[in-house]
């Protein structure tokens, strides 16, 4: 059964950064970062296809959040210029979507890593 591990959530002041870290135990087509806040549904935020490496982002990302992998497979969210609205549990997912920012054609999710941006 593939696993998927988030890392990296923590609480920082609006205006600064975070780098979240996501692990499958085995390989997959694409990783997408998720983020769920109470009340609310989950939303996609970025993703990335790994044999081509391109990329993808919700409006609400671009510009300020970067998604990438490394050559061991790890895939990172680099998140910069937090906002308070970017609060939120982040969920890390694994499968081979069509829809790439779609949470429900993901099939292997984290147990997410919450991200808080306060003053």
């Amino acid at each position: 059964q593939m696993q998927v591990v988030e890392s990296g959530g923590g609480s920082v002041q609006p205006g600064g950064s975070l780098r979240l870290s996501c692990t499958a135990s085995s390989y997959v087509n694409t990783v997408g970062w998720f983020r769920q806040a109470p009340g609310n549904g989950r939303e996609g935020v970025a993703a990335i296809r790994l044999p081509g490496g391109d990329t993808f982002y919700a409006d609400s990302a671009k510009g300020r959040f970067t998604i990438a992998r490394d050559n061991a497979g790890k895939v990172y969210l680099q998140m910069r210029r937090l906002k308070p609205d970017d609060t939120s549990m982040y969920y890390c997912a694994a499968g081979n979507p069509d829809r790439m920012l779609l949470a429900a054609e993901y099939n292997y999710w984290g147990q997410g890593t919450q991200v808080t941006v306060s003053s």
